[in-house]
């Protein structure tokens, strides 16, 4: 039985905490949390579980490193302070504690990240002979697993578009992602963290030079696009409210070019109600959301992966590998023909 400590309980750790809880070949040993209202309780009543753990959240990270847990699982929000997100990581390594996660967006992709944010951890790594593992759907699986699942159909490849087509109202997240994506901002106002110059770019642009590496295509460029929508009425939902006038729904994306067109594409289709940007594409009906990977060559081949849980948590494959979690897909395939 691999012995685990859940670092983080916020909208990725709370799942997280629960398939831990849930597996018998598991033992939960430790949960680190950073809120003051988190700290002290059981790990059951963070994840809306009745039956007491007896494992206490706390803030202590040297406690933690004392545990002799075989992994962690780390859900933190990292992105926005990577440098503390890597001294916590970097410790659990060097402590020989294997770490799986869904922070830090840049590594899943390892060998596209800057040396200032993959150095420390492989020296870590190797102080600790540990390993690190950071994964999702998007980035992560969708374009990854599934791009190489749809191009094995294939005998001939012209290009690849990567999709995630969500509405985002039911996250409750407006502090990090609203805000980050521009949710209720105006054409007036800044331009949101997400939509500066080269940051779409920094957050996928690895996955798209990795499917180029593996496939065996030389790019041009990688670059990035963005298109907002402003509402014409108020819309109230989870993530916030948004007033006439204000962005309810964006576009955007990572393209990777040659000769002058994109030939791998990583794009977000992102609402606050479906009925934002009625003219984009939708997810397929009774679907909140989809990933989709489409693949134009001989033949045609288009996935589309609906995941199970609630959109309010979005899932994460990181947690396959040993230890963690479960998430459950459903896939519809489709191939055919061009013409």
């Amino acid at each position: 039985m691999r012995r685990v400590i859940q670092f983080s309980t916020g909208n990725v750790g709370r799942h997280s905490l629960r398939a831990i809880i849930g597996r018998p070949d598991l033992e939960l040993v430790g949960v680190h949390a950073a809120s003051a209202d988190k700290i002290g309780k059981d790990a059951a009543q963070l994840c809306g579980l009745d039956e007491p753990t007896g494992i206490i959240a706390t803030d202590d990270i040297d406690a933690l490193l004392n545990l002799g847990a075989d992994c962690v699982v780390y859900t933190s929000q990292g992105e926005t302070r990577p440098m503390e997100a890597i001294e916590q990581m970097a410790k659990f390594l060097a402590a020989g504690i294997n770490v799986v996660g869904t922070s830090m967006v840049w590594l899943v992709t390892p060998r596209h990240a800057d040396d200032w944010l993959r150095e420390p951890l492989e020296r870590a790594c190797a102080a600790g002979n540990a390993s690190l593992y950071v994964n999702g759907i998007d980035p992560g699986f969708s374009g990854d697993t599934l791009v190489h699942s749809a191009a094995s159909l294939t005998t001939r490849i012209s290009s690849i578009t990567v999709q995630e087509i969500f509405d985002y109202g039911n996250y409750d997240d407006a502090e990090f992602t609203g805000a980050a994506m521009g949710f209720g901002t105006t054409p007036d106002d800044d331009s949101p963290m997400m939509f500066l110059p080269g940051v779409i770019v920094a957050m996928w642009g690895g996955q798209v030079r990795s499917l180029a590496d593996h496939l065996g295509i030389t790019l041009d460029d990688v670059r990035q696009r963005c298109e907002p929508w402003y509402t014409p009425e108020r819309i109230e939902c989870t993530m916030m409210t948004v007033q006439p006038g204000q962005m309810a729904a964006v576009r955007f994306a990572t393209e990777g070019v040659r000769d002058g067109k994109p030939v791998i594409t990583l794009e977000h289709v992102t609402r606050l109600t479906p009925a934002a940007a009625p003219d984009w594409e939708l997810p397929p009906d009774g679907h909140t959301g989809v990933h989709r990977v489409v693949v134009e060559g001989e033949p045609r081949v288009e996935i589309n992966t609906h995941v199970s849980h609630p959109f309010t948590i979005p899932p994460m494959p990181a947690a396959s590998p040993p230890p963690a979690g479960r998430s459950t897909r459903s896939t519809g395939c489709a191939a055919r023909p061009k013409g």
